[in-house]
């Protein structure tokens, strides 16, 4: 037998670090572990969406400060999504499997302790070890289901985990609200225990390791940069608002970031194995796929921050309300998100990606045209056809990412994929949060008049500070303050959707126009070509 014959017979044999070739023979019970990896990835997108309810109480149980708040959730942000590249490419060399076992327990413990602190410092510091987890375990999530399922299997295996992924944003508010109904704040933390224990069991029965074949030496220093880069573009972005856009301190971390990126770019050039090859970028879909998925998690997110004080402030219901009115969008998630890939394979992914954005910016539109006063069947209709512009989106251009790269970069094109959505989240608060705050000390403009110094000074700063101080004026007074707080907001929140509608809007249009033109169903070709053009 000849060298070569052996050769096509291993890789028959053989896939990635040894599993079973999924086109040759699939693993039988792929469906049950991609449930687990979903799991897994629910449990860590909720943990970055639940907290915001719990504030309040942490605040008034610790005695935290404003900014201990925001470090609360800052921490978690910044620490995950500076490691996911790193860890991506951690768990292509050490093994997926094992890198999310260490994550899940991790995670698990960290939460654990989180939910007993006795100070906002102590769950700052948990906060970011859970980051530090999470960044484990997103990125072998994804990579996972990636080498277990065969090519035509694997666009409705992306599309299920992109379903989970984006429906996992809106189940965490109403679930910290029932919980904070029952039971305290340290309750939101401990709830990801169980579910850290059913993984880990589930993960050590069921998942297979797999790894890259060739075991590409650690690019370490790659990896140093590019944690020391993200982390200084995250810092100014989460301090911009606080400390001002044009601060010295601001000013100083963005020229930092610039100029890491440029020295990350520089190394990866030169070194033998790189971390992320930037060559990569010259793959028109592969940039495409992180770009798109950067501005949706800019609109989407800063939406739920938006929403969350629309409901509350704006509208006057509970934090328990106002979490279970965001679950029509989680709900359209998850039932049209898995059908994406019959979508897309019909009418091309190309038509896929451009019409979910511009759906999804309709949807923000229709956001950015009510009023405190609409019925909330408006909301229900903008809330159903977001989601659907996002159930559009999200799989296909979650495939195209993680399809552009060479398949011994599966942790690193997951990690691609979720550090977009990271950067991109943590921009769009920032962002948007910047504009709503435009919008609303415009709109209270002079219309703080007989009020303390100091009083006038916190109204105009925010409708959550307006509110408290209305509580303590007279009733006529406290009415009046109330509704031009309430009127100001509203300018704030037009202001914020409208631009993310804008901005979606425009970013459909691009995408139609820069995006390879193909045939209605050549959906799995078109992602088979991008492969082949990166590989």
């Amino acid at each position: 037998m000849s060298s070569g014959s052996a050769g096509r017979r291993r890789s028959d044999r053989h896939g990635d670090g040894g599993l079973p070739d999924p086109e040759i023979r699939p693993h039988p019970r792929r469906w049950l572990i991609l449930y687990i990896l979903c799991l897994s990835l629910t449990m860590v997108v909720i943990s970055m969406s639940s907290l915001n309810v719990a504030l309040p109480s942490i605040q008034r149980e610790l005695g935290a400060s404003g900014s201990d708040l925001q470090w609360i959730v800052d921490a978690y942000v910044l620490v995950f999504a500076g490691l996911l590249l790193p860890f991506g490419a951690l768990g292509d060399r050490w093994g997926r499997k094992r890198v999310l076992l260490i994550g899940m327990t991790l995670f698990g413990t960290l939460s654990a302790l989180a939910a007993f602190s006795t100070s906002a410092a102590q769950i700052i510091v948990y906060r970011a070890g859970m980051g530090v987890a999470a960044a484990l375990v997103m990125p072998a999530t994804l990579s996972i289901a990636t080498v277990i399922f065969p090519r035509a299997e694997r666009p409705k295996a992306v599309a299920i985990w992109a379903a989970f992924a984006g429906a996992g944003g809106a189940i965490g508010p109403p679930i910290s609200g029932i919980l904070l109904n029952f039971f305290w704040w340290g309750s939101v933390f401990l709830v990801a225990v169980p579910v850290a224990g059913v993984v880990l069991v589930g993960t050590a029965w069921i998942v297979p390791e797999s790894r890259d074949d060739e075991q590409r030496p650690l690019d370490v220093v790659g990896a140093l940069i590019s944690i020391a880069a993200l982390g200084s573009l995250l810092f100014a972005v989460i301090e911009g608002p606080e400390l001002g856009w044009e601060s010295p301190a601001v000013l100083g971390m963005f020229g930092a970031a610039a100029a890491l990126v440029w020295a990350f770019v520089r190394w990866e050039r030169r070194v033998r194995h790189p971390m992320l090859d930037p060559a990569y970028f010259g793959n028109r879909l592969f940039t495409l796929g992180a770009v798109t998925i950067t501005l949706v998690f800019f609109a989407m997110v800063g939406m739920f921050f938006v929403l969350t004080q629309y409901f509350q402030f704006a509208q006057g219901h509970t934090p328990l309300d106002a979490g279970f009115r965001n679950v029509p969008l989680a709900i359209t998630m998850m039932i049209l998100a898995p059908r994406s890939p019959a979508f897309t394979q019909r009418f091309g992914t190309r038509t896929s990606i451009s019409g979910g954005l511009l759906l999804t910016g309709v949807g923000l539109g229709i956001m950015a045209a009510l009023t405190p006063a609409s019925d909330y069947w408006l909301m229900v209709i903008a809330l159903v056809t977001t989601a659907t512009g996002l159930s559009l989106f999200m799989p296909p251009s979650t495939h195209v990412i993680v399809t552009s790269l060479p398949k011994h970069k599966a942790g690193v094109g997951s990690a691609v994929n979720d550090t977009t959505r990271e950067v991109g989240a943590a921009i769009g608060i920032a962002v948007l949060g910047t504009l709503l705050t435009v919008g609303y000390r415009s709109g209270m403009s002079r219309r703080t008049g007989g009020l303390p110094d100091a009083a006038a000074d916190a109204a105009s700063d925010s409708i959550g500070a307006a509110l408290r101080i209305a509580r303590e004026l007279p009733a006529e007074r406290a009415a009046a303050l109330t509704e031009s707080a309430v009127d100001a907001f509203n300018r704030g929140m037009t202001l914020a959707m409208g631009v993310s509608a804008a901005l979606l809007t425009l970013t459909a249009a691009a995408t139609y126009l820069l995006y390879p033109r193909e045939r209605a169903g050549d959906g799995d070709r078109s992602d088979a070509a991008a492969s082949a053009a990166a590989g």
